[in-house]
């Protein structure tokens, strides 16, 4: 067809501030007010109704910000799953976008059978449907919802323009209804303050169901999620997309809360019998929304109509935003070759990626027509918390990671704060779903397993590369034993000659296998095709240092290309479970040695592996007197072991020195420790205490005497190293003679930069 484009394409970009906040909210406030009243009221009474909306809305800000930063630094459609390739790597980022397909399908799935329920509801109440036969208004709901479904599915395919001008036509409707159940709330209980006593009792079934209804009722807290998907289509992304989240969340738990409360003054005990609010709403769930409203209005019929009109706008706006948002995320695993090309095809004519929504229809009509309300919700809102886990881990990373390589428009306060503080609440959330919903949580348990094995049979052998990926441009691999593996960084030939005697040496006292790394320098404007272009020197370096070590050591060779070279390195760290890490530095370059934004200086800092910085060690160079500046911490304890496999073995000689005097460190008794830990140091090192305010001046002036000065990296907190130059660094940096630096990797602080 002259309509279709065979994958590639672009979608169109004519969504302002308006239409993706309109969105976000269109999202949001539907289900949360109209089932999900129902449902908290029923499982944790009337408090804990307005306990479980007000902390899901502070744990929905917190995520929010996360996406916020991310979506501002990476605006483009995919949303999570963009956040975990960039962060985790493919397998995990296809899982993410896998969880976001189905989330966000059964959360149109849910808004569609609340559409269809309430709209039902109305006509039934009115007598319309009594010719129906038994079973018959459940069968025409079923109905209903499909077709709301397909209609909103038909408005996707329209294009992005229409998605946003619709959707924020419905969502302005839906605003001013639901606002109106507000603000009318409020004024009986202003006006009758009697009302206020159906909050008693506060939590009548127990804190704990709070956290299970909450769970349930996530997915409408989640809209601020399609706003992350509307990067490619969104006019100044960096700049609109952060406001449109943060906007949305706190708008709608300001209603949310208001609506909640207007739900249970509206009902006086004495025109139900005299049974307590909360109970008479409780009843049906489903709708007791409605229940509440048609004691709250004057008139029954009218308050029947305000709900029907409410939901009508309200479901269908919903809807409309999580079908544009789940065909964005499977469009996404399309476009990145994770799926078949069918759901990267976009229609030329209209601009949007209709295999994608052709797909996600299916998913949608799935949910409508085989969950009821409740678990369709429970579904979704499960699949939100395993996704928002995994993008607060996200932002956490490649802040840490990658903050010098993007270009944020938005950065969260107080980092990492509010990201562990949502993470810890997800986990508690997640696990309480059970107690609502137990066919969520079974759909979950084979939905994420299915993408696993899908990713394993398909998207990794069918995903395209992107430039933000470690790329493996060559490797070869040596049989090795399990054991000690040290990883030496290979930058050029020269380099690479002066770290082999230290490497050497290193390698012989740890029995060690090696692993020699060079990532290529690609320019950025330079395409990724072209990348072998500039491997020529590594390549070099590798085969000259292959000469001296592989005659004796197991020895691996990896060739890699990544924009930062830092985050290279400490990926292949990572990957190759490396114990020590070899670097080279060859003296000052801009900005001075191990400042922060240098390829040293984050490898330093975010390494999980002991580190090695190599300073005029090259040669044949024997060291027989060696100085360890000496100040407590395993830092100090490392320097000292790699004191004495680097100094000669026979009349080697090392000085354990601290500045400062005994009051500040007991430098006998930390060389009696290092002693006891390594006996061939006994005969070979003497502590010494120099007196003096200028550390590294005295440190300087011991150094002249020596051959070799090995010393540990600061631990001195980020911002300190920002406004003061620590001592190690100006050490470094004026030293004269051979120099090594080194960090210890070891304690849970490591593990955590494994991982993390």
């Amino acid at each position: 067809m002259a309509d279709e484009s065979p994958i590639s394409g672009e979608l169109s970009r004519d969504l302002s501030l308006f239409h993706i906040t309109m969105m976000g909210l269109g999202m949001m406030i539907g289900a949360g007010v109209f089932v999900g009243i129902g449902i908290c009221i029923s499982g944790a009474g009337p408090g804990g109704l307005l306990v479980a909306f007000a902390l899901n809305g502070l744990i929905a800000l917190f995520s929010a910000m996360s996406f916020a930063e991310l979506s501002s630094a990476i605006p483009r459609a995919g949303g999570a799953y963009n956040f975990a390739r960039i962060g985790f790597g493919r397998g995990p980022s296809f899982v993410a976008g896998w969880m976001e397909w189905l989330a966000s399908s059964a959360a149109g799935g849910f808004y569609a059978v609340t559409f269809a329920t309430y709209t039902v509801e109305f006509f039934h109440g009115l007598g319309l449907l009594d010719a129906l036969p038994a079973g018959g208004v459940a069968v025409l709901q079923k109905a209903v919802a499909v077709a709301a479904a397909g209609l909103f599915i038909y408005i996707n395919y329209r294009g992005s323009s229409e998605t946003g001008k619709i959707g924020a036509l419905f969502t302005v409707g839906q605003m001013l209804f639901v606002l109106s159940v507000g603000v009318v709330g409020v004024v009986v209980a202003i006006w009758q303050p009697d009302r206020v006593a159906n909050f008693r009792p506060f939590v009548p079934r127990g804190w704990w169901r709070i956290f299970g209804v909450m769970g349930v009722i996530y997915v409408a807290f989640e809209g601020f999620e399609v706003i992350a998907q509307a990067g490619d289509e969104t006019v100044a992304p960096r700049r609109n997309i952060p406001k449109a989240m943060l906007y949305s969340v706190l708008i709608v738990t300001v209603t949310y809360v208001a609506v909640a409360f207007a739900s249970v003054v509206a009902v006086r005990s004495a025109d139900v019998g005299g049974r307590p609010a909360w109970e008479y709403i409780a009843d049906d769930p489903e709708i007791g929304f409605q229940r509440a409203v048609e004691q709250l209005m004057p008139n029954k019929f009218f308050g029947n109509l305000l709900v029907t009109l409410a939901v009508i706008f309200s479901a269908t706006s919903a809807l409309n935003a999580t079908i544009y948002s789940a065909t964005r995320a499977s469009y996404a695993l399309g476009r990145d070759g994770m799926l078949p090309p069918l759901f990267a095809r976009i229609s030329l004519r209209r601009k949007t990626p209709y295999g994608a929504l052709a797909l996600t229809a299916v998913l949608v009509l799935a949910v409508a027509l085989a969950l009821q309300p409740k678990h369709a919700g429970a579904t979704a809102s499960i699949m939100f918390l395993f996704l928002f886990f995994l993008v607060n881990l996200c932002v956490i990373r490649i802040r840490r990671n990658m903050s010098d390589e993007l270009h944020y428009g938005y950065l969260m306060p107080l980092f990492p704060l509010f990201p562990v503080l949502a993470l810890g609440c997800q986990v508690l959330l997640a696990g309480a779903i059970v107690t609502e919903s137990w066919i969520a949580w079974a759909i979950a348990l084979v939905w994420v397993p299915a993408g696993i094995v899908t990713y394993y049979a398909y998207s990794r052998k069918h995903a395209l590369p992107t430039a933000d990926e470690i790329h493996v441009l060559e490797e070869q691999r040596a049989e090795a034993p399990e054991g000690y593996r040290i990883m030496v960084a290979v930058a050029n030939p020269h380099n690479a000659l002066e770290m082999v005697e230290t490497t050497y040496k290193l390698c012989g006292a740890k029995q060690a296998s090696v692993e020699l790394l060079h990532m290529v320098p690609v320019p950025e404007q330079v395409p990724l095709t072209d990348a072998e272009r500039y491997m020529l020197d590594g390549k070099e370096g590798i085969l000259e240092t292959m000469l001296y070590l592989a005659p004796r050591f197991p020895l691996s060779t990896t060739i890699r290309y990544c924009r930062n070279p830092a985050r290279g390195i400490i990926s292949a760290v990572r990957e190759k479970r490396t114990d020590m890490l070899i670097l080279g530095w060859h003296g000052r370059r801009r900005g001075g040695v191990f400042r922060i934004g240098s390829t040293v200086d984050p490898i330093i800092e975010r390494s999980p592996c002991d580190v090695l910085v190599l300073k005029d060690c090259g040669g044949s160079r024997k060291f027989q007197r060696v100085l360890v500046p000496v100040a407590g911490g395993p830092n100090s304890a490392f320097a000292l072991e790699v004191a004495g496999i680097l100094a000669e073995p026979e009349d080697g000689k090392i000085t354990a020195l601290t500045v400062g005097g005994r009051g500040r460190f007991d430098l006998d008794a930390f060389v009696a420790e290092q002693i006891e830990r390594d006996e061939s140091l006994r005969e070979r090192v003497v502590g010494k205490t120099v007196w003096g305010r200028d550390v590294v001046r005295a440190i300087l002036n011991e150094a002249e005497d020596h051959d070799l000065v090995v010393l540990g990296c600061t631990s001195e907190p980020v911002l300190r190293r920002m406004t003061h130059n620590p001592v190690p660094e100006i050490v470094a940096r004026r030293c004269p003679k051979p120099l090594v630096m080194v960090q210890a990797g070891r304690g849970i602080r490591s593990w955590v930069k494994r991982w993390i």
